[in-house]
């Protein structure tokens, strides 16, 4: 076994050659011959040293020597094509011009791609070898270029998510409110639209619920703004916890909340749902602040409008609820009060 008879004349890999004959004239001929192609040559003795040398190197092309003493050059072929590592070397067989055509079709089946016939002549050796050499370089532009082809469409795809994801994000900031995490007005307001043309295609009703806290300012007033800002988190969770998956809440403003109500049977049913929601709201809470815990109690006035009993028009039964919740709170606060019906209509 040997080291490679030329250098590498820069840093770029450069192919490599592999040369077996058990006959060290034979292999000298062949370094002469292949003195000034542009690859690295290595030779083997035997076919043992050749499949030694296959395990450490990629090899572009193997000139391999039919007959050999131990094993022969088509044991060698068959070693190389049941490997995956090596399956895909071409190999040119260098054999006596009297093989026949039984050991030729022997040799393809093991993956020969070629014959040379032994005296050797120096042009058709450096031309096979030379094709052989530039289909390999070619082989090996198409893999860079297509691992660079696809090096490329994964940063695009990382991009195009990156990309989607800062979008989700800033809809997500532009539609919910930073601190509670519920619907802002803008998609309170996208929800109700849809409702709406819901209700009026398959018909039924809904409801809003306009929400107003009781004695907010006194707690922002007498234990800061920080454990304001948490009781509008818990007072958030509690309405969470409270209505159903399919209605939809939202913060409006500093302390206003508004709930819809999807598929009610009938109005009463959202009165009866806002004087729950009064009862919950008003227990209660214990919020930490600056490594203390405070108690705090509020209430909630809360008016009830209905679509489409006290209009079918958004904006006015929004409206109608907010002024509802106005009369609930001064009408002593902590209550629910249903909007009063049309004229003309019945509750």
């Amino acid at each position: 076994m040997n080291l490679p008879t030329s250098s590498i004349a820069d840093t770029s890999p450069r192919p490599k050659i592999l040369v077996v004959d058990d006959i060290s004239a034979n292999l000298a001929a062949m370094r002469r011959l292949l003195a000034h192609v542009k690859a690295d040559l290595y030779v083997a003795s035997s076919g043992n040293d050749a499949l030694v040398l296959c395990l450490d190197h990629d090899f572009a092309l193997i000139l391999l020597d039919a007959h050999m003493p131990d094993m022969d050059g088509f044991e060698v072929a068959k070693h190389l094509a049941d490997d995956p590592r090596t399956c895909s070397i071409p190999v040119i067989f260098v054999t006596a011009a009297y093989l026949d055509d039984l050991d030729r079709l022997k040799g393809y089946t093991f993956g020969a791609v070629d014959y040379i016939a032994k005296p050797i002549n120096d042009a058709v050796l450096l031309s096979k070898v030379t094709v052989f050499l530039d289909l390999h370089v070619s082989k090996l532009r198409l893999t860079a270029a297509l691992e660079e082809l696809e090096k490329r469409n994964r940063q695009l795809e990382n991009e195009i998510e990156e990309r989607r994801r800062i979008e989700k994000q800033i809809r997500h900031m532009a539609t919910h409110d930073a601190l509670t995490g519920l619907g802002n007005r803008i998609l309170f307001l996208d929800h109700l639209g849809r409702e709406a043309a819901f209700t009026d295609r398959h018909g039924g009703q809904f409801a809003l619920l306009y929400i107003d806290i009781d004695g907010f300012k006194q707690v922002n007033d007498g234990f800061g703004h920080t454990v304001g800002d948490m009781l509008l988190v818990e007072i958030a969770h509690r309405l969470r916890a409270t209505v159903r998956q399919e209605d939809v809440i939202a913060r409006l403003s500093g302390d206003e909340f508004a709930v819809l109500i999807t598929a009610i049977p009938a109005p009463d049913i959202a009165l009866h749902k806002a004087e729950d929601l009064v009862q919950t709201l008003s227990i209660p809470y214990t919020v930490s602040s600056d490594d203390r815990k405070v108690t705090v109690t509020v209430g909630a006035s809360i008016g009830v409008a209905v679509y489409p009993f006290h209009s079918s028009d958004k904006a006015e039964l929004v409206r109608i609820a907010d002024k509802t919740m106005y009369v609930a709170k001064k009408g002593g606060k902590s209550t629910a009060l249903l909007a009063p019906a049309p004229e003309g209509e019945g509750a």
